[in-house]
């Protein structure tokens, strides 16, 4: 699935092209995961203000009016949220070339005044879905997320305080969303190696420092993989076809059964909440329980 590196990847290479771009139309081929909640007519001639992304989301920020530097309060019609699902990414082609036949996975086509977009997704777990107005943070799929990852808003602290009270193992919390917004699979099992903590500890179990170390680990292993192009696992590709190369520098994620690139130990894998983890059970210890007197 692509995790928030892809997508921030995928907005990076989008941004200079569309951001300003006005839509002439917005086609729809099979259904996707959720319906668009909008007639797609009622969006021709909105331009794209701005491209954000708020976890595993991509927003297109939709304004009834051109961009002006002198007018930055703009008429916001609404947001598309775009999610790229297990197997999704967004295709462009400018203008000044062809964008060639629709293949039977292109699902949703924009039709710019600066080219076309399209959404391919095989599997079809993608979504776009309007949210009129601008207070998109309202909207049910992302008003329970946790903070960016990369954001000054998330350190250990803030890490420590979501934990606070959670029994359930540290992996898959960080995959909840909730505690910290568009970390997935592999990036959670990278980030948890670099931290030294096996992915089976306790949330509870965390003391300050290991959560610093955790959320550390978390923001570097995101912006290597954001550096590197992401992970191209599956159908991921960039906006422009080239494919991501983190997955090359892993860790541990996809080596079961291969020797730890720090110790030799070999990589174990296990199941936790139905996805595979990998981890090395030399480097990474199962932390013990807090004392009752110490620790706050």
């Amino acid at each position: 699935m692509p995790e928030l590196p892809e997508v921030e990847v995928t907005r990076l290479g989008l941004a200079p092209a569309l951001t300003g771009a006005r839509v002439n139309a917005l086609r729809l081929g099979k259904p996707l995961r959720w319906p668009l909640n909008i007639d797609p007519a009622a969006l021709t001639g909105l331009r794209i203000v701005a491209l954000q992304r708020r976890g595993k989301y991509l927003l297109l920020r939709m304004a009834r009016t051109t961009p002006d530097a002198r007018t930055p309060d703009q008429d916001i019609a609404g947001v598309l949220i775009v999610h790229l699902g297990m197997s999704g990414s967004l295709r462009w082609t400018p203008a000044a070339q062809a964008p060639g036949p629709l293949s039977p996975h292109d699902h949703v086509e924009w039709q710019t005044d600066r080219g076309v977009l399209r959404l391919r997704d095989p599997r079809r777990f993608g979504a776009v879905l309007w949210h009129a107005g601008d207070a998109v943070h309202n909207n049910a799929l992302l008003r329970n997320l946790g903070p960016e990852p990369l954001s000054a808003d998330f350190d250990g602290a803030a890490l420590l305080r979501a934990l606070r009270g959670r029994h359930a193992a540290i992996k898959p919390l960080l995959l909840s969303q909730q505690m910290v917004a568009g970390v997935g699979n592999i990036y959670a099992c990278e980030a948890l190696f670099h931290a030294r903590i096996d992915p089976r500890t306790p949330a509870a179990h965390l003391r300050p420092a290991d959560c610093e170390r955790l959320a550390s680990a978390l923001r570097e292993t995101l912006s290597q993989a954001v550096a590197l192009g992401g992970s191209s696992l599956r159908d991921f590709a960039h906006s422009d076809g080239e494919l991501g190369y983190f997955q090359l520098q892993a860790w541990v994620y996809g080596r079961a059964g291969l020797p730890c690139r720090h110790c030799a130990t070999p990589i174990q894998q296990i199941v936790q909440g139905q996805r595979s983890t990998f981890f090395c059970p030399k480097c990474q210890k199962i932390l013990k329980a807090k004392s009752r007197t110490g620790i706050r």
